[in-house]
């Protein structure tokens, strides 16, 4: 933490440096290595004016305020400060949390495209095969449109038939076994 003090028409007192630097030692929290504070006081009329300009790799952060009483205008900037570090800490998050999901979502995708199954079953679906007749099948896969088969027991034979949508999907194929 390296701090600078400028003085203008101000004298800043032992009192005042150790104030700034024990302000400025609240804000070193957010911050792994050394970052610089360029603090300017000075006074306007009837009011005192400090002015912390916060440097750390390449970001920087600025506040100035008035105040009739020094010490106030200096916590108001240190706050300002504090702020504007939070703001920007909270978006790196934001952004790193969403560049790691990115990348932890490419990874997968190479790992699945190394790992692609062939020549397997991969997947199993359950459900219930009722008797009914073939037409009755057709009417139900024309209620699904989702579905491009349905399995069924025909009523007539007692055997399991598949009917299907063709490509074109208005017509239909039925699948039969033999004997």
């Amino acid at each position: 933490m390296n701090i600078t003090i400028t003085e203008k028409d101000i004298k800043a007192t032992e009192s005042i440096k150790d104030y700034i630097e024990k302000k400025v030692e609240r804000l070193s929290k957010y911050f792994t290595e050394d970052f610089d504070v360029n603090v300017t006081i000075k006074t306007e009329g009837k009011d005192q004016v400090a002015e912390m300009q916060l440097t750390y790799e390449g970001s920087g952060f600025r506040a100035i305020t008035s105040h009739a009483d020094l010490y106030a205008s200096i916590d108001k900037d240190i706050d300002i400060l504090e702020g504007q570090i939070r703001k920007m800490k909270t978006k790196k998050d934001k952004q790193n949390m969403t560049e790691s999901i990115r990348l932890k979502e490419e990874t997968t995708t190479l790992f699945a495209g190394e790992r692609e199954v062939e020549d397997e079953i991969v997947k199993t679906m359950y459900y219930e095969i009722k008797p009914i007749t073939p037409e009755d099948a057709k009417l139900k896969l024309e209620e699904r449109p989702q579905d491009r088969f349905l399995t069924f027991i025909n009523v007539e034979t007692g055997k399991v038939n598949v009917i299907y949508r063709l490509k074109d999907n208005k017509n239909f194929g039925l699948v039969e076994p033999e004997a």
